[in-house]
Parts: structure tokens; sequence; C-alpha cells
């Protein structure tokens, strides 16, 4: 087979230990057929065009969900079907070029391993950053189905966890016995670190409950005109019905999804008063909106992608904007140069400040993820810390499909990485409530529509990652690196 379809093909397979398969042991075989391929290579630049193919088949075969959001506008679009996921994974493919050369530089062994485990935990931190920062997919994320492994991601954080990833997937490069037991050590420490930090007295609930609405409405039919009411009403039933079947002693903090509401909830007045009728006194509607900002001309200025508190006078009690937007989907980067409003007509949304905790009355404080803000590591819990984090989402562009589960579980994670209880209600599901700890308490599975409810549970004193964030699993990534370059041949080898 060619080099270049091999490797190809060994990206593909191993993106089936990502969510939802979690097929673990494929990176035995994925991730030193790579290292294998680019030490071969006659030259850099043919080990980097190997890196790449792997890269591609793996990102590919990740986020091939991007294209369902296509086709809920097909009619439009239809010339993107074919484009969209290929061309997305291609940048995400140049990232694992820079750790595929630092191995190609290095002796082979231990080194070699250490080498390319620090340099790819070291590309992957960097794909947080650079252009506004996409980290879906971390490797450290195919641990997120085990509840006792997934728990040293308080230590380290995701990034740490990709790190033992990728120095676990490279053993058969070792020869012998002795680097097998020294994984199997690693993954009992784990497991022996997840079953303590379960195994402690939950910290003290505060006494509040939490109702997630899942609406289900898909994409398609979401923002037509006709459809509007209907939709709303749908999330007011489902609000009335959790707000009958809580306690009325006890506050109650009803969640709906991203844009949730058809309407602009804190600026329509008809539309407060009819959330607030679903309401009783103790409950808090945290609605996922639209805000609008016209001019003194009465021209529209801005819109935000935002969340909304009301109470059941239905009064505002806080907002908070989007910060992180989503290049292509919520703004047009270069929008001078691609004239793509020109086709849709569309109005880029504008930032928010950024994470914020808010304290509306009656609820502890919390800090809010609106969409892919929760899926960025060290990023997600505002100053002061907050009691809990509450995640909206419109999972409903991607259909039922891979991508809602690998977004729940990088929400699942910053839960264990900061010891936050954290509330997930999502527009076609997955809707999900986790401890600090991160057990899911609740849940509501794809294309369902109902609402769950249940007490709010405590949040953990900061756990290590919490307090010192990304500094950690940067530390120890630099510090492969310099193990793998301790007595090697130097990285001149790798323009040979």
């Amino acid at each position: 087979m060619p080099p270049l379809l091999l490797a190809f093909g060994l990206g593909l397979i191993s993106a089936l230990a990502l969510p939802p398969v979690h097929a673990v042991p494929v990176l035995l075989l994925a991730i030193p057929g790579l290292i294998r391929l680019v030490a071969a290579a006659p030259n850099w630049r043919r080990a980097a065009w190997l890196a790449f193919a792997w890269g591609w088949g793996h990102s590919l075969a990740g986020i091939y969900w991007v294209t369902h959001a296509i086709l809920t506008d097909v009619e439009h679009y239809w010339w993107l079907v074919p484009l969209a996921a290929p061309a997305l994974a291609i940048p995400l493919a140049l990232f694992v070029i820079p750790p595929a050369l630092v191995a190609r530089a290095l002796p082979p062994g231990w080194r070699r391993l250490a080498g390319f485990a620090g340099a790819w935990v070291l590309a992957e931190l960097a794909r947080g950053v650079l252009f506004t920062g996409f980290p879906w997919n971390l490797i450290g994320t195919v641990w997120a189905f085990a509840a006792l492994p997934v728990q040293a991601a308080a230590l380290i954080g995701v990034h740490g966890l990709s790190l033992v990833t990728i120095l676990l997937a490279g053993l058969p490069l070792l020869p012998g016995w002795r680097p097998w037991a020294v994984g199997a050590a690693v993954l009992a420490l784990f497991a022996g670190f997840g079953a303590w930090r379960l195994a402690q007295p939950q910290p003290e609930a505060p006494g509040v409950q939490v109702a997630l609405v899942q609406g289900n409405i898909t994409q398609e039919v979401k923002w037509r005109p006709e459809e509007r009411l209907p939709n709303f009403r749908r999330y007011l039933e489902l609000t009335a019905e959790a707000a009958r079947a809580a306690s009325p002693d006890l506050p109650l903090a009803v969640i709906w999804p991203e844009t949730a509401s058809p309407f602009l909830l804190a600026q329509d007045p008809e539309a407060r008063r009819l959330a607030a009728e679903a309401l009783t006194p103790n409950a808090r509607l945290l609605g996922g909106t639209v805000r609008a900002v016209w001019d003194t001309g009465g021209a529209l200025r801005e819109l935000y992608n935002s969340l909304a508190v009301l109470d059941s006078a239905g009064e505002v009690q806080a907002v908070y904007d989007k910060g992180h937007l989503v290049p292509f989907g919520e703004y047009m980067p270069l929008a001078g140069l691609i004239p793509i409003r020109m086709v849709t007509g569309g109005m880029d949304f504008s930032a928010g400040p950024g994470p914020v905790t808010l304290s509306p009355p009656g609820l502890p404080p919390f800090g809010a993820l609106i969409c892919y803000e929760v899926i960025f590591p060290g990023a997600v819990t505002p100053t002061p810390r907050p009691a809990w984090l509450v995640n909206i989402t419109n999972d409903g562009w991607f259909g039922i499909s891979a991508g809602p589960w690998q977004h729940l579980a990088a929400a699942r994670l910053r839960a264990v990485e900061e010891g936050l209880p954290l509330a997930r209600a999502a527009q076609t599901g997955i809707s999900a409530l986790f401890d600090a700890r991160g057990e899911r308490l609740l849940m509501l599975p794809l294309d369902v529509k109902g609402v769950v409810a249940g007490p709010l549970p405590g949040a953990l004193p900061p756990t290590p990652f919490a307090r010192f964030g990304l500094a950690l699993p940067l530390s120890l990534a630099l510090l492969a690196v310099a193990l793998g370059v301790l007595r090697g041949r130097g990285t001149a080898a790798v323009f040979c």
C-alpha cells in the first residue's frame, strides 16, 4: 500500500478512539504506525506529507458531522457538502506535522516517544489558541467514557491526559515487557486515584433545583416565521411542567438551550410576560436568546448570542453575551475579502466581553458558556469563581451524529477539571447535569423532547488544574520534549 494512503487510513482508524465510539486500543496501531512511517521517510518533506495525510484522515473522520449543518440549507449551500469537512480538516491536520518531525529527529526508543508525545501536546495547546482556537477532539477526550481515568483531569487537565494517552499508545514501539508493565502501572495509578476521588464525600448541595428543557426542534424549522410561536410555546409548556413538578420551597433554575427563544427574550415585553406565566415564584429562567442593539436612528447595529436570566415577574436579572464566537458560523473572518455576506444577506454577531460570573437573586452564582465556549480547557471559569457552570448549546445543527457526543465529552471534562457542577441544555440533545467530579446525574438523549430535573450538586474546592490551568500540561509537555532530546541526536536530523 502506498505510504500516503496507509497514513491516511491509520488516521481514519485513530478517530474510532474518539467519542462516542471510544475504541481506545486502536491507538496502539495508529500512533506507532504514524511514527514508523515518518521515521522511515527519505526526507523531512516526505515525513511532513505523511503526517499531514494521517492528520487529515484523523480530523476528517472526527468532524465529518459538520456537513450536516450545510444540509439544513442544502438549497443554497449544496456546493459546500463535499467540501466542508475536508476543508476544515486541512488546518487541523497541519498540527500533526510538528510532533511528527520532532519524532523523526530523535533516536528510536523512549526518547522518540517522549519527544513526540510532548510535541503533540504542545501542538494541541497551540490549536486551542491560533486562529481563534479550535481545541475539539483533543486526544485526551478518548477517556471521557471512563469514570476512573478521567478523574486525572482534575490534576493535569485534558491535555495532560493527552500526554499520557500518546505515551501509552506508543508502547508497541518500545522493546521488551518492561514498558508494558510501566503502562499497566500508570493505568492502575489513574484508576486508583479515580476510585479514591469518587469515594470522597459529596460536597454540600446549595439547595437549588435545576430543570433542563430540551425542545427537540430541528434546525431546518427553527427559524421559519410560521413556526416561531409554536416553538416558543413548546418551551413554555415544558417550563410550566418542570415548575409544577418542582418543590415550592426551593429555588428552581429552568435552563433553555442556545437561542431557544425565537424572540428577543430580554427585550420583548410580551415574550417576557409569557415566560413569566410559566414560572413559579421561586423559579428563574436561564434562556438562550438573541440580543439586539439599535442606534439612535432605529437601525440595527449589533447582534449578540446571549443568555438572559428572568424572574417570575418577567424582569431581566442578568444577561451574558457570548464572547468566543464561531468563525464562519457566527461571524465571517476577512469579511471584506470573502463576499459570503453578499450571498446570505446575514449579519455578524458581535462578541461579548468574555467569561463573567452572574449572580441573579435567588440562585448561586454561575458561569455561563454558550455553545463551543465549553471546549476550551482552562478558559471556562470566570473570576470570582462561580458555584456552577451553565452550558447552553444548539447541537441541532449536527443532527444524529458524533458531534453532540463529542461536545458532551468536552463539557464533562470541564466539570472534572474545574471541580464544578455543570448543567447543559441542548436544543435537540444531549442535555445533561454533571456533578463536580463529572458524574452524569441527569440526561436527555438525542432527538427527544422533554425536561429532566433534579437537585444542583455542590462545588468542590478548586482542583490543581483550576488553580494553575494550562501551565500544568504545558510544563509536562516541555519536560517530555526535554527528555526526548536528552542525549539525542538533535533536531538537525529532521532536515536530512
